[in-house]
């Protein structure tokens, strides 16, 4: 039996173990932080993402206990809609959620540690690294140059018991901040993001509640009911950190997945979509390949690919929190929102 060390136990490290041949690998999980997290933010599956929860036998449980996202709009801060954006068939899954159902795929043979390392594991085949944007394995091996980088911008998220209408679904950009409303399992998933001094380290949420009323009382009223109900206890509030930018994700018999190799901005939705297709392309290739050709196939497979996504979000997250270029942002917003409307085919009120 080869022994495979997964450092982490988030949603790369769950699916990753949930991968593994029991047959071939003694896998060890090791999480500083035991038990699920107490917050159900939504997380937007994908479908290469859905494609990844079925291959570990958990997707029609995750889309029992999800919704559907439709679909919403790209609107200015005071709610007028610009764009439209259709539905995928991506699945809103709550992370804790996603996490008991990962969790549960995990075969027993698997053992777990609840403690937080202060050095990598040596003796083991292969050793991963799915311990999230501030990894221990990744400044380890690659060096402290790799280190995650802050971010001006604080994240700021939560879930309320009402259910979003129609006409709040979406995303909404202002001068130097973003707020997004969608459908959550019982409720509504809601997020904020603006630049801020706050933290980095132990941000008190109702602080983070409180400054974001204040920031949003100029926007529209659906992101101040969704603020006015939003409380300390289901809510969530950091800074957005990032990985630089690595264009190999192994070194000798040790791996990067999920935050750890490509933690990127949340302005895509991929974060942890990305995360569950590293973990469940590594398993299968680990479980299929000498471990040099495995690690191989994986880099070929998985690093251009996130690295595209880590930039995009990136320059996504300047556009949606422009400030100075805002007005001409919004300009340009309008006016391919005119174009669309005058489409043949199309009225304003399909907007």
């Amino acid at each position: 039996m080869k022994k495979v060390d997964i450092v982490g136990g988030g949603i790369a490290g769950l699916a990753l173990a949930g991968t593994l041949d029991p047959s071939q690998f003694h896998v060890t999980v090791y999480e500083h932080r035991a038990g699920l997290p107490a917050v159900g933010t939504t997380l937007a599956m994908w479908p290469e993402a859905q494609e990844a929860l079925a291959s570990l036998g958990i997707l029609g449980a995750v889309r029992e206990n999800s919704p559907v996202i439709r679909g919403g709009a790209l609107r200015s801060a005071t709610g007028v809609p610009w764009l439209s954006v259709e539905g995928q068939n991506l699945v809103g899954v709550a992370r804790h959620t996603l996490l008991r159902l990962l969790d549960s795929a995990v075969p027993p043979t698997v053992q777990r540690r609840i403690e937080k390392l202060d050095a990598v594991p040596g003796d083991a085949h292969l050793t991963v690294a799915a311990d999230g944007v501030h990894s221990l394995v990744r400044r380890s091996v690659w060096g402290q140059a790799r280190s995650a980088k802050l971010t001006p911008c604080l994240a700021v998220r939560g879930v309320i018991a009402q259910e979003p209408g129609s006409e709040t679904i979406g995303e909404y950009w202002g001068r130097g901040d973003l707020f997004g409303i969608g459908p959550s399992s019982g409720g509504t998933n809601w997020y904020a993001s603006f630049r801020s001094r706050m933290g980095p380290e132990e941000i008190d949420v109702g602080e983070a509640l409180a400054v974001a009323r204040r920031r949003y009382a100029g926007h529209s009223q659906g992101i101040q009911h969704v603020l006015q109900a939003a409380t300390p206890e289901t809510s969530l509030a950091q800074r957005i950190w990032t990985t630089p930018p690595l264009w190999r994700y192994s070194r000798g018999n040790v791996v990067l997945i999920g935050d750890a190799a490509h933690a990127m901005a949340p302005n895509l939705g991929r974060g942890a979509c990305e995360s569950l297709i590293d973990a469940v392309t590594l398993g299968k290739l680990v479980n299929t390949l000498p471990l040099y050709q495995a690690l191989k196939a994986y880099n070929h497979q998985r690093v251009l690919r996130t690295q595209q996504y880590r930039i995009g979000s990136s320059l996504m997250m300047r556009v949606a929190l422009a400030e100075g270029a805002q007005p001409l942002r919004d300009k340009l917003l309008d006016l391919a929102a005119k174009r669309k409307s005058k489409a043949p085919g199309r009225s304003k009120t399909s907007q």
